[in-house]
């Protein structure tokens, strides 16, 4: 099954995002796979195929300022959780997608929790990989010095902060032709990295924290979470905290994975991830 890669303009800004058509079945809700930083949509390559296979419609976009998707100047997108969640309604939207499950990893997948806070009604079942989602939560120092006055400006401008970033926070080593597709768009244009700072800046992690604690207390939707073990800026204890207070959330602790589970461990993943995506509406 192969991903086909497609682009689309919403309200003066570029999408790209990978895509697989289903085989066979057509009445199950597709899927949107949301990504972090520093990565891009390339990193649910695994897990975009096998999801077609079982007859679900799978879509990842590169967020704005991401990958192979626009890279706006700060004064013409801010960079906000708010502005990164409505440029995804302007995608949602245009793709013509009304209900769905929601899939998201990483700092960024955060603000993918945001949007589905904003959008109960479009979410049917919600899978949480090693995103933060508690006021516990703290952006790391390898990223949080990405953001720096004039430390920022010099580091996010080197492609490598790319292998460092994933390699570090995965635990593994990433092979050279798979990283070189992450590096390309901090080789093709200095925006990518102008990016990467106003989303560090911008973040604003703390109260979108408090957001995602307090309202999904009152959450109805199934809640999937898998959790890398050895993620070295997540600890499981806030997967667990949120387990504890959201109902209908199961927690599926992956041994020896760290902070991007889908890049290394995917079939593990997937064990749990497509008989959830196939459930209906409880």
């Amino acid at each position: 099954m192969s991903i086909t890669e497609h682009k689309i303009n919403v309200d003066s800004l570029e999408w790209f995002y990978r895509e697989s058509s289903p085989i066979g079945r057509t009445d199950l809700l597709p899927v949107l796979l949301l990504h972090g930083i520093v990565s891009q949509s390339y990193s649910w390559r695994q897990i975009i195929p096998a999801l077609a296979s079982q007859g679900t419609r799978a879509i990842a976009p590169d967020w704005i300022g991401y990958g192979f998707s626009a890279k706006p100047e700060k004064r013409d997108f801010a960079y906000t959780p708010d502005a990164f969640i409505k440029a995804l309604e302007g995608f949602i939207k245009a793709l013509e997608i009304e209900r769905f499950s929601l899939v998201v990893q990483g700092f960024l997948g955060s603000v993918g929790l945001q949007y589905a806070l904003r959008h109960p009604e479009q979410i049917a079942n919600l899978a949480i990989l090693n995103t933060p989602i508690s006021t516990a939560a703290k952006l790391p120092w390898k990223i949080k010095q990405m953001g720096l006055p004039l430390v920022g400006e010099v580091m996010t401008q080197d492609p490598l902060l790319v292998d460092r970033t994933l390699e570090g926070g995965s635990r593994y080593r990433i092979e050279d032709q798979d990283l070189d597709v992450y590096r390309k768009p901090f080789l093709k244009t200095s925006a990518s990295g102008r990016s990467l700072l106003g989303t560090i800046r911008n973040l604003q992690l703390e109260p979108a924290m408090t957001e995602i604690e307090s309202g999904f207390k009152e959450w109805q939707q199934p809640v999937l979470i898998q959790w890398g073990m050895i993620d070295p800026w997540l600890p499981v204890d806030i997967a667990q905290n949120f387990v504890n207070s959201v109902p209908n959330t199961e927690l599926i602790k992956l041994n020896n994975v760290g902070h991007y589970p889908q890049e290394h461990y995917h079939e593990v993943i997937l064990q749990d991830l497509l008989p959830f995506v196939r459930r209906k509406d409880s």
